[in-house]
């Protein structure tokens, strides 16, 4: 949080200053890249050793379809909740798109055409085999990883005592990978600074006023998803949402500060399974949900078409907002792991409501600003799924979350009482 609000004082005051924002971009670039370095051979190793340790191929397809259905139950009522939200406070109405400045688009633009060129959700389904892993690990493409780790996982469990030697082995490689993990961590207040200050010094806070309406909708939209839609998910699964909070605050605040949920993918999977999920459901929901479960971003998007229709006066039937949340249900599915996703779906989408596409160069500019809250919505929502996952295969250790949630308590109490 220090970090937080001093990368904020920075960005104000070295505002337009090419050389400060070049250092700061660069800082907070090496700190994503050195989470980046860890997250593959966290997600190889736990997801193969938690394959291999569920061990039967029919529960594993159990395993999956629960997953699948529920990522996609949650992300359609996401979409449609944004589509309410802006048809009931139509902040497009008070916004003179024509008045503000235009940002450059032009990268989400050409991947949007990358990806319509390849075939769009036939090119996801088709990319999720890989025919190189090790061009799969270099690429960072995170489907076909998961994809071989799984039937590796299959594969060393089949061999049965034989396989132990793998398991050992990976189990090894995740545990040196966590304490990798806990080291960079040390530099996160460094990155976080880093990373706003870059943010504020290129913006300035003056160019968040002509959208700031928008931005607060946004959020309320993200608060109401993980407060009403989450929290009586919750619920129906016997949860309390602020005992997850209370597990997971720091990584979202993390997530918060950086816009990037990979910053927090190893302590994520580790704290849920600390938390009472198991290693198996963990390693298989969590990097499942980074490119299918993305709470925040369906959110958003929807309420960005509509928001964005409005600025240019154009009313969007219900047959085609209907319209619009299916489009939206597939081409947010099509697009995990491009540059500027949001921006691709975004542009993939309004095209077939009519909306002129040169719209997202007036959100392009605060885009950092909302992918804050954005990005802490999709940690959050993939961590509750983890939960309800394992609840429904009874791999949930209520014992073992009760005693952790106490622990946190007593570490509070013990600094309270040591202060």
């Amino acid at each position: 949080m220090i970090g937080l609000v001093l990368g904020v004082v920075l960005g104000v005051v070295f505002y337009q200053n090419k050389t400060a924002i070049t250092a700061m971009s660069n800082i907070g670039t090496m700190f994503i890249n050195l989470i980046q370095m860890i997250v593959l051979p966290i997600v190889v190793s736990c997801l193969t050793v938690g394959i291999a340790g569920m061990g039967d191929a029919k529960k594993l397809g159990r395993v999956g379809v629960k997953t699948l259905v529920y990522f996609e139950i949650i992300t359609t009522i996401a979409i449609i909740l944004g589509l309410v939200i802006a048809n009931v406070f139509k902040p497009g109405d008070l916004v003179n798109i024509h008045s503000l400045t235009a940002t450059d688009i032009s990268q989400y633009t050409s991947s949007a055409k990358s990806v319509a060129k390849d075939g769009g959700m036939w090119s996801l389904i088709m990319g999720i085999i890989p025919t190189n892993i090790f061009s799969s690990l270099s690429e960072g493409n995170m489907m076909p990883i998961i994809f071989f780790s799984v039937m590796f996982g299959l594969g060393t469990a089949s061999l049965g005592e034989k396989g132990k030697v793998i398991t050992d082995f990976l189990e090894a490689v995740s545990q040196v990978m966590f304490k990798v993990t806990n080291w960079v961590m040390k530099a996160a207040p460094i990155g976080v600074c880093a990373l706003i200050g870059s943010t504020i010094a290129q913006m300035g806070l003056s160019a968040l006023k002509p959208l700031s309406v928008f931005i607060l909708l946004t959020y309320v939209a993200f608060a109401l998803l993980i407060f009403v839609v989450l929290g009586i998910t919750a619920r129906i699964f016997g949860l309390r949402i602020t005992n997850l909070f209370r597990v997971i605050k720091e990584e979202v605040i993390l997530a918060f500060s950086t816009s990037s949920s990979e910053t927090v993918l190893p302590r994520l999977m580790d704290k849920m399974e600390n938390y009472g999920v198991s290693r198996s459901i963990v390693s298989f929901v969590i990097p499942t949900g980074y490119s299918f479960n993305l709470d925040g971003a369906a959110i958003y998007e929807s309420l960005a078409a509509l928001f964005l229709a409005q600025a240019y006066n154009i009313h969007l039937s219900l047959a085609q907002q209907i319209s619009l949340v299916v489009v939206l249900m597939i081409t947010s599915k099509g697009t995990a792991g491009v540059t500027g996703a949001v921006f691709v779906v975004l542009l993939a989408t309004m095209s077939t409501i009519g909306v002129p596409t040169s719209g997202l160069a007036f959100i392009a500019g605060i885009d950092r600003i909302i992918d804050m809250g954005r990005t802490s919505v999709n940690v959050f929502g993939n961590s509750l799924a983890s939960i309800v996952i394992a609840k429904s295969e009874h791999e949930f250790d209520e014992q073992k979350a009760t005693a952790y949630l106490g622990s946190l308590s007593g570490h509070r109490n013990t600094k309270t009482a040591t202060n």
